[in-house]
């Protein structure tokens, strides 16, 4: 249902049967909500302050080595809205995630 190395890759899912104002059944599903991990489930690796023009996919791709995976910064820092990181002179740790 969800990409490889997405945050959402290894969420259940649910299937439930919708029936249609035709009375047709369509087959919906449905992912579990995703929480984010305990901050001491993650080992720092750097810190990195954010200077001006800088986003988060652009730091995932430096310190990661993949800008779509800006999603592990944002757990390693507790956060669910990318942009809660992007502000100028925000030390945003980087961490990967223990075991």
């Amino acid at each position: 249902m969800f990409s490889r190395g997405s945050r959402y890759e290894l969420i259940s899912t649910s299937t439930v049967m919708q029936r249609q104002a035709d009375g047709t059944v369509r087959e919906v599903r449905l992912a579990h909500r995703r929480f984010l991990p305990e901050l001491d489930q993650h080992l720092l690796v750097a810190q990195h302050t954010v200077a001006p023009g800088e986003r988060l996919d652009l730091l995932a791709a430096r310190y990661l080595g993949d800008p779509t995976q800006y999603w592990r910064l944002c757990d390693a820092n507790g956060v669910v809205h990318p942009d809660e990181l992007e502000v100028l002179g925000r030390v945003i740790d980087v961490a990967m995630k223990k075991g």
